[in-house]
């Protein structure tokens, strides 16, 4: 797990070719020209959540080669590697987060924006024994809020 918080640390300050070169390759990935490409576009602006169609739209207005099919692709890897956390909303749509520490999440309906919760805001007191042969790996919370009608 701190290998894990050690990479996402190190993803969130990379921000140019070299630094993202490096990170893949500490996350056991090639650093092809489209991960290095989409590894920018994904960690040069801070921690964030992201859609697959999202991060294509960002792709094609900068100019990167690349196809819908592989950003889900890339994505994926990138979330096996450690490096993004995958948020499923509703089974049918997913997030990624580019923050793969310890938290929770609000989701704001009819936006379809998620924000952070910090993980010391949540008070899980209670959790069921897992089922035999198993281990509880993480707890997602997710609130969804709207904004208040006038």
């Amino acid at each position: 797990m701190a290998e894990m918080r050690k990479t996402a640390e190190e993803a969130r300050v990379a921000t140019k070719g070299p630094c993202v070169t490096s990170l893949l390759r500490r996350a056991g990935l090639r650093p092809t020209r489209q991960r290095i490409a989409l590894a920018a576009l994904l960690y040069n602006r801070g921690h964030r959540h992201v859609s697959a169609e999202a991060l294509f739209e960002e792709a094609v207005l900068a100019k990167v080669p690349v196809s819908l099919a592989t950003i889900y692709n890339t994505l994926h890897q990138f979330t096996e590697a450690g490096l993004l956390r995958e948020l499923a909303v509703d089974g049918a749509k997913s997030y990624f987060d580019t923050n793969v520490s310890d938290h929770h999440h609000f989701f704001v309906e009819g936006e379809n924006a998620m924000m952070d919760i910090p993980a010391d805001a949540v008070a899980i007191d209670l959790l069921p024994t897992p089922p035999e042969g198993m281990e509880i790996v993480r707890v997602d919370v997710l609130v969804r809020v709207r904004r208040k009608r006038q």
